[in-house]
């Protein structure tokens, strides 16, 4: 199988790479990609003087589409993502995944143009903002499901339901979900004048997980919500986002919820079409970790990078989050960001999570205090071109009482640099 991959991924690239005397392939195959490059650094990792890294992460996708007629195709993508002089971060998930199958789903139907449409196959899902369902394609790796998705769309509204495993990730193996653990949902998108209104639905189950006081048992939890975005006499726009989950976690029980609110506007009369918004995030956290009540909001399959931070240390767990954002185009394609990040904690009892849901401190006893601590960023992306764009940027964390009890307490700095070029 690996081997079939490498055939995909340099085949493919060769071909693309063909004098233009060559012969081409039929107008039903088309062939494509993207070559990524990053520079990361890591200065303070885990909150730790002296822990520091710098590294270059290395990611090659290879598509191939076949489309013999408007109602079916097939689409697949290899992919190499590779990790190089790093000395902290492992050569493994999200860093590295070595040549692999990414995608490869065949399809019925255009979900944009016909009533009913089925995709089957590994493929990425994306819903909304992709707060709790999308392809993390800020990292190396990215995420995909081995899933069945079938689509119905008519006019204004849509609606995808599917049924689905995420993609295990595995350096040097062939990548495969893990039976059992599953995710399904129905999530509908109606467009409305100027809004757009997405109530949906996930259910997530997993064969073992572990409860509060140790004991092991499935997962099974349901989460309902809605998203509603849109923009209000020209000049504003707004988000919100509200979701509830319940169910069980092995022998407890689970009850949590989240919300996200945002308000924004353009300033006028400027050349560099200003912006300006703020935003609140709430995500509830468990009050008592041995009482057999789980209230951690679960972020599910997520692409949070940038949402809650651009180091990505805070998640839409057991959070309050307040954000101001700035915004500016002084040129066609070049886009400039500050923000600044606050964030204290739901409950003192729960500990901090970053933004994939990884608990990164706790303090069980609360005697550490919510106080989370502030984040400033800077960043440029630049769109050069329809195919190439170069991006960059920094963000410094400054500790809390809360990181300063439960970590050494050092500050965190992310600074990166990429470039991206499609072919």
């Amino acid at each position: 199988m690996r081997r079939l991959i490498f055939v995909i991924l340099f085949g493919s690239a060769v071909v693309q790479a063909q004098p233009s005397g060559a012969a081409t392939p039929p107008r039903w195959i088309s062939l494509g990609g993207e070559y990524r490059a990053r520079l990361e650094g890591v200065w303070g990792l885990r909150f730790a003087p002296d822990l520091d890294d710098g590294y270059y992460l290395s990611r090659l996708r290879v598509n191939l589409k076949l489309q013999p007629a408007s109602w079916i195709g097939v689409f697949a993508q290899a992919q190499d993502s590779r990790v190089f002089w790093n000395s902290r971060v492992p050569d493994a998930p999200p860093y590295q995944d070595r040549v692999d199958l990414r995608q490869a789903y065949l399809d019925l139907g255009d979900p944009e143009t016909h009533l009913v449409s089925v995709r089957a196959g590994r493929q990425e899902l994306a819903f909304g903002e992709e707060r709790l369902a999308g392809a993390l394609n800020w990292t190396n790796t990215a995420r995909s499901f081995d899933a069945a998705r079938v689509t119905l769309h008519r006019g204004r509204v849509r609606l995808d339901a599917f049924a689905a495993s995420v993609v295990q990730l595995r350096d040097g193996s062939f990548d495969q979900h893990r039976a059992g653990d599953n995710f399904h949902g129905a999530y509908v998108s109606i467009k409305l004048p100027d809004a757009k209104l997405e109530p949906y639905a996930f259910w997530r189950l997993s064969p073992l997980v572990r409860a509060e006081m140790g004991a092991a048992g499935k997962l099974n939890f349901r989460t309902w919500g809605v998203r509603a975005a849109g923009t209000a006499r020209r000049a504003y726009e707004y988000g919100i986002e509200l979701a509830l989950q319940q169910g069980s976690w092995a022998s407890d029980d689970m009850l949590a919820w989240a919300g996200h609110w945002r308000i924004g506007r353009k300033i006028a009369s400027s050349k560099w079409n200003p912006k300006a918004r703020i935003e609140y995030n709430f995500a509830t956290g468990d009050g008592d970790p041995r009482d057999g009540e789980r209230g951690t909001f679960d972020v599910l399959y997520p692409t949070p990078h940038d949402k809650y931070g651009l180091t990505d240390q805070v998640g839409w767990k057991n959070i309050h989050h307040v954000a101001g954002i700035f915004e500016a185009q002084p040129h066609q394609g070049l886009i400039l960001q500050a923000k600044y990040h606050n964030w204290w904690l739901a409950s003192a009892r729960d500990g901090l999570y970053n933004a994939g849901g990884a608990l990164l401190a706790r303090d069980s006893s609360g005697r550490a205090g919510r106080r989370v601590g502030q984040e400033v960023d800077l960043q440029a992306v630049w769109n050069a071109t329809r195919k190439l764009q170069l991006a960059g940027g920094v963000g410094h964390i400054f500790p809390g009482e809360f990181l300063n009890r439960t970590t050494p307490g050092h500050a965190f700095t992310f600074p990166y640099l990429s470039v991206a070029c499609g072919f």
